[in-house]
């Protein structure tokens, strides 16, 4: 679902930029108050494992299209809603600079897509409340909570990605995109991100029924002490780890090479045999302006691995360097962003 510039006129874009900024604000003055260490490095790789998965494009069988994690509900069941939309634009923030995976000027437009409405909307309308309500309760304690994390992470993916997915609908509308009516276009976005919704939905649960079963008390609403725990924070932080690298190392090389949800709205896949959609022209389609000019530009000085690939070569080395480098930025900066607000608050203490 990551935007590229030609999808948004400067005014729309600018506005979503001040939006997402405005909620970025917020989740540092919200964290500032915490005092929650342990928070750090669970922030850390959480983040390195979202954008791994992010590279993991899973075909959604006889559309022609494929999809891939966006990570928001995953990340706020783990940190809570604040520092996980800052690890969301950790992740995003990444893609964008170091690998022109969604366009600089649209950035603030693809956080508050991907990220806002699973963190925020996904926290506190759907999974909160099915948390502490009394749901499955005549199914015990451990199989009622599982059944409610599972329940949680397929309703909270698939409603959050449809928020998402017509957020997109309304920006480029409002960008006055002619080629894009928006009947045709919110009819073509939201039933492909349900399907992609509900793969997401069945990921977040898998892993978050694995924590649950190895450390509850890391998840978000679960009020059980760490003597409960199977593994240590470290043993489970290890597993995660690993999870990412070798996600985004390994498991990337056979991703699905069919377009994602919006592109292939946009351009649809003719060419294999499905439907052509929108059937804009992938060289030359949107709105071209100098601020989307001048990001380019930015984006293409700072991408050193563009398409998570090397340069001018189609060796799958570079999209295994690619999955393993970009773990290592995304997790590198989302600790020194979580340490950087303990020090702080500290200082202010």
């Amino acid at each position: 679902m990551h935007m590229a510039d030609a999808l948004l006129a400067p005014p729309v874009a600018a506005g979503m930029a001040v939006a997402s900024g405005a909620a970025a604000v917020y989740s540092i003055s919200r964290i500032r108050k915490e005092n929650q260490a342990e928070k750090i490095p669970v922030m850390a790789v959480s983040a390195a494992l979202i954008f791994a998965g992010q590279m993991i494009n899973y075909t959604i069988p006889g559309t022609g299209s494929s999809g891939h994690l966006c990570g928001g509900m995953l990340l706020s069941a783990l940190l809570g809603p604040e520092a996980g939309f800052l690890s969301m634009i950790v992740v995003l923030t990444t893609q964008c600079l170091f690998f022109a995976d969604g366009g600089l000027m649209a950035l603030g437009a693809n956080i508050w897509n991907m990220a806002f409405y699973g963190c925020f909307i996904g926290t506190y309308l759907i999974w909160n409340p099915i948390m502490k309500s009394s749901l499955f309760a005549n199914m015990g304690e451990k199989a009622g909570t599982r059944a409610k994390i599972i329940l949680a992470s397929l309703l909270g993916c698939v409603v959050t990605l449809q928020l998402g997915a017509f957020s997109v609908v309304l920006e480029t509308s409002a960008s006055g995109i002619t080629e894009l009516p928006f009947g045709a276009f919110a009819g073509l976005m939201l039933p492909i991100h349900l399907a992609i919704g509900l793969v997401e939905g069945l990921i977040t649960a898998a892993v978050l029924c694995f924590v649950y079963e190895t450390r509850p008390e890391l998840i978000q609403g679960i009020h059980r002490n760490s003597s409960e725990s199977k593994f240590s924070l470290r043993q489970v932080l290890a597993c995660l780890g690993i999870l990412a690298l070798v996600t985004g190392g390994l498991f990337s090389l056979f991703a699905s090479s069919n377009p994602d949800g919006l592109e292939w709205a946009l351009f649809g896949n003719s060419e294999e045999g499905y439907a052509a959609n929108m059937a804009l022209d992938e060289e030359n389609y949107g709105i071209e302006s100098s601020a989307a000019g001048t990001a380019s530009a930015i984006q293409e000085s700072t991408s050193f691995l563009p398409d998570y690939a090397f340069k001018e070569s189609d060796s799958p080395a570079g999209t295994s360097v690619s999955g393993i480098v970009g773990c290592g930025i995304v997790a590198l900066i989302a600790f020194a962003v979580s340490a950087a607000g303990r020090f702080f608050r500290k200082k202010a203490s």
